[in-house]
């Protein structure tokens, strides 16, 4: 068997744009699966075809991770863009949190390379610990260390979800992305050499969540001064950078 991560994860699994109405279709209904079904995030009576959508899902890009074993999708991303057709619209960042860090906004180009990170979640068929059931991108606020399903080959499925956005970053020239953070996610990322910066204080929002933000170029070089070969993973060996 492969030791190398990317070689590793590409034997088990395979990133998928959901670039045609099927797989759309496929990602709504993993988002269901997670933000109604497994978490209750969200109102299942208001998503009554099975169908987890929102008014950004039209100015955003997104991305599936299929199980190539079972064909089942584990995991799904999107980023936001600025809508073109009504430029004043806000990031649900801009409308569900509040900023203080108003000196920082100001210098990163709103309207053409930033983006925002959302719905990142991965199915409870994929979470490794049993303390992650109840999370989005399964990552527990509890440690954990009795591992009770070794079926993801990677420590969270969370991190391939960040080479998902890193390429869609790379392809739509996304220099920055926003993120609304619960606290365990920011602790993690941080120990991976990945630092967002918070813009705001924690506000509830399904649970604690912070408004923060992240220059993608900083995001790697974090990355990579931790660890070279999660960079490759995240990069495809260099090649989204």
């Amino acid at each position: 068997m492969s030791t190398n991560l990317l070689e590793l994860f590409n034997e088990y699994f395979e990133m998928i744009p959901a670039l045609s109405d099927e797989l759309k279709d496929e990602v709504y209904k993993l988002r269901y699966q997670v933000y109604c079904i497994e978490t209750g995030f969200e109102d299942p009576a208001n998503h009554l075809q099975g169908l987890e959508s929102d008014e950004y899902d039209n100015h955003s890009v997104h991305y599936l991770i299929r199980h190539r074993k079972s064909r089942s999708f584990a995991a799904t991303t999107r980023l936001i863009f600025p809508d073109v057709k009504n430029p004043e619209k806000l990031f649900p960042i801009e409308k569900y949190t509040k900023f203080d860090k108003f000196e920082l906004l100001q210098r990163i180009p709103r309207d053409t390379h930033l983006a925002e990170a959302s719905r990142f979640c991965v199915s409870k068929d994929f979470k490794r610990r049993k303390n992650e059931a109840g999370t989005l991108a399964g990552i527990s606020n509890m440690p954990e260390n009795n591992y009770e399903d070794e079926r993801r080959i990677l420590p969270h499925l969370s991190i391939a979800l960040f080479a998902c956005l890193i390429k869609m970053s790379y392809e739509h020239k996304i220099y920055y992305w926003y993120a609304v953070m619960e606290p365990a996610l920011i602790r993690f990322f941080a120990t991976l050499g990945i630092y967002f910066t918070a813009i705001g204080p924690l506000t509830e929002y399904h649970g604690k969540r912070q408004p923060c933000i992240i220059k993608v170029s900083d995001l790697l070089n974090g990355v990579a001064q931790k660890n070279i070969e999660m960079w490759e993973f995240m990069t495809n060996k260099g090649q989204f950078k």
